[in-house]
């Protein structure tokens, strides 16, 4: 046995001896776990973890270029990036590098595993209009616009823009048209008080929860600009989390707060962001926000995709932990913490 494969010590002690993923891909079924999987021959009876494919996401044929992700039943679609101590994503990792357990126990099979893959973007932007960011808003609009020119690729991907003060408004609705999620984001006013919380649930709630829910996986994203304070929403940071784990969206956050010291408003943002697998950028001035969105732009397309199916999956609606880790232990992986099952 390969002692990179197990979990430290401690860990295999607290989960009463489980085996990490590693082991798990021993099996047959997956020696070929680096290939795209095809459904079983008899696949189990309970829903499948996503929601049945749309005629337009049917008849859409598979990039040829890029490596295809098929779902299957009770499959688990797992999206990743990895970076050093410096922040330096890092690429051509193995699957034997990892080690994964899923609501405490080791997946029943890996059945598929790729490298710095470029899935088709869902990105939702968006920003804090509220009377705090006045005074910098301009910037905030600018860097906005110029990363959504830079990153979509109109052929693949989509994108909405939505502000929000005490409401959330949708300045331009899903679309690959840049020069309407331009006018979009130049449309929007600053003004009003801040409720945060209610715009991160319902932008996952009402944007992100169900969009392209067919058998091929996209990257959905959700790119946060705000200093994190929040005085009027109804929803709890908790519940906007969960929603965004629900939709299965990873949070990268810009804190528009410039002072030296890290305030409240900071370790909203670095929840949010943490919970979900993504990340939380703090650029010392309003002029250097096009550097923290040059660096979404490449975790967006710094990635790994792992497709499992889980051990003892009941489709109950509960919260599944999520627990994946490198065995180089001076790398740190960005994932999401957990999924819910699909409910009975």
């Amino acid at each position: 046995m390969n002692k990179a494969f197990l979990l430290p010590a401690a860990v295999r002690r607290r989960l009463h001896g489980f085996l990490a993923l590693p082991l798990a891909i021993g099996l047959p079924a997956v020696l070929a776990a680096q290939q795209p999987a095809s459904p079983p021959a008899n696949p189990p009876a309970q829903p499948q973890q996503s929601a049945s494919p749309s005629p337009s996401a049917a008849q859409t044929p598979a990039d040829q270029t890029e490596p295809t992700i098929k779902i299957i039943a009770n499959e688990v679609n797992l999206i990743f990036t990895v970076t050093d101590k410096h922040g330096r994503y890092i690429p051509d990792l193995k699957l034997s590098d990892f080690a994964l357990l899923d609501d405490g126990r080791a997946p029943e099979r890996v059945t598929s595993f790729h490298q710095q893959i470029n899935l088709p973007l869902r990105v939702g932007v968006v920003i804090d209009s509220s009377t705090s960011i006045r005074s910098r808003f301009q910037f905030e609009q600018q860097s906005a616009s110029e990363f959504l020119m830079q990153t979509l690729k109109p052929k693949t991907d989509r994108a909405f823009v939505m502000d929000f003060d005490q409401t959330p408004t949708v300045d331009a609705d899903w679309t690959n048209d840049l020069d309407k999620l331009e006018t979009g984001v130049n449309r929007i006013r600053p003004g009003g008080g801040t409720a945060l919380f209610d715009a991160v649930y319902t932008a996952c709630k009402d944007k992100l929860l169900d969009v392209a829910r067919g058998q091929e996986p996209v990257r959905k994203a959700m790119v946060l600009i705000s200093d994190g304070d929040d005085n009027q929403s109804r929803v709890r940071i908790d519940e906007a989390v969960k929603e965004c784990e629900r939709a299965e969206t990873v949070i990268y956050a810009i804190s528009t707060n410039w002072t030296p010291s890290r305030g409240k408003g900071d370790d909203v943002l670095t929840k949010m962001s943490t919970e979900t697998g993504g990340q939380v950028f703090f650029p010392p001035s309003v002029e250097e926000m096009s550097n923290s969105f040059h660096s979404i732009q490449e975790a967006l397309r710094s990635q790994y995709a792992l497709a499992y199916v889980p051990a003892d999956f009941k489709a109950n609606g509960l919260f599944r932990p999520i627990y994946l880790y490198c065995n180089d232990r001076k790398y740190q992986v960005l994932a999401r913490k957990g999924y819910f099952a699909p409910k009975p």
